[in-house]
């Protein structure tokens, strides 16, 4: 089994595995994630039965526990006490790198506090597929996670990120997918966006535009899969709003009304995206409808 360790003496504890799985396409698993799986003695699983399955699929038996944000003040310790006594451990997540958006982070801060090595099985990653086929930057970006789900902890979370320059990386469940996209545009303006869902899947895909108008393609397009949201950083849109004509105010009015927003609030937000006055973005709404109804 590797050790991972450096130097040359080798203490006597186990080493922790922090072990990548697929997020979807199973020939996404590595070699050296299929072996470490079948030689350790214990596995830390989020759903035993989800990772019985994958190790049934690589023809592995290795014995399983329970390892979750639920049960994670207990079971922590308890994992961290067979490392110290000399057992290895890998631990993964449902899909993905553990430790990713999941309590797996927790357990390897326990085991690095005793002294524990704490070895990395890189694989498939959401956040990071989304980001290099997102089209947006990749040089720099944040990676967000999970948004808080009552409206005043995620205002005050978007509030924190809205001036950063790097693209943002979010993930989000398919039944809060289009309020998220509500508030990350009335938080941080129209940007350049990309949704992504079941990436690896049979059914993978990619939507990229502005936020106002992939928020307009899911009311359209009932939501499902999980989704990853890539959204350009701040000196993207602060060329885009420079650039802005009436008709892309209109339409920014008219996709966030689809989306269920009330028309005087589009209008408030879109003034607020764009640094126009209310009065402005009124005024074109009012000649768009009047050439419309002329037609």
């Amino acid at each position: 089994m590797e050790r991972g360790r450096i130097g040359d003496s080798v203490p006597a504890f186990g080493t922790l595995y922090l072990c990548a799985t697929p997020i979807g396409n199973l020939e996404d698993m590595t070699y050296r994630a299929v072996r470490v799986l079948g030689e350790v003695p214990l596995i830390a699983a989020e759903d035993t039965r989800r990772t019985r399955q994958l190790l049934t699929h690589f023809g592995l038996s290795t014995r399983l526990t329970s390892y979750h944000e639920h049960n994670k003040a207990e079971k922590g310790p308890e994992l961290i006490g067979w490392l110290l006594a000399g057992n290895d451990l890998a631990c993964v997540s449902d899909a993905g790198l553990p430790g990713v958006a999941d309590p797996g982070s927790q357990l390897a801060a326990d085991a690095i506090a005793e002294g524990i090595c704490v070895v990395p099985i890189p694989g498939a990653n959401a956040a990071l597929s989304a980001l290099i086929a997102s089209g947006l930057d990749t040089a720099r970006f944040s990676f967000v996670g999970f948004l808080p789900r009552t409206k005043d902890k995620r205002r005050a979370s978007l509030a924190e990120i809205a001036n950063r320059t790097d693209t943002l990386i979010f993930y989000e469940a398919p039944h809060r997918l289009i309020e998220t996209l509500k508030a990350i545009l009335d938080a941080l303006g129209d940007r350049p966006a990309a949704i992504a869902r079941e990436l690896t899947k049979k059914f993978e895909e990619f939507r990229r535009g502005s936020l106002s108008e992939l928020l307009a393609w899911c009311g359209e397009n009932p939501p499902r899969g999980e989704f990853v949201i890539v959204v350009g950083g701040a000196e993207a849109v602060t060329e885009n709003m420079s650039k802005a004509e009436p008709e892309d105010v209109v339409e920014a009015v008219r996709a966030l009304a689809a989306g269920g927003m009330a028309k005087k609030e589009a209008i408030r937000a879109t003034a607020k995206r764009t640094g126009l006055s209310r009065r402005d973005v009124y005024q074109a709404v009012l000649a768009a409808e009047g050439k419309a109804s002329e037609e």
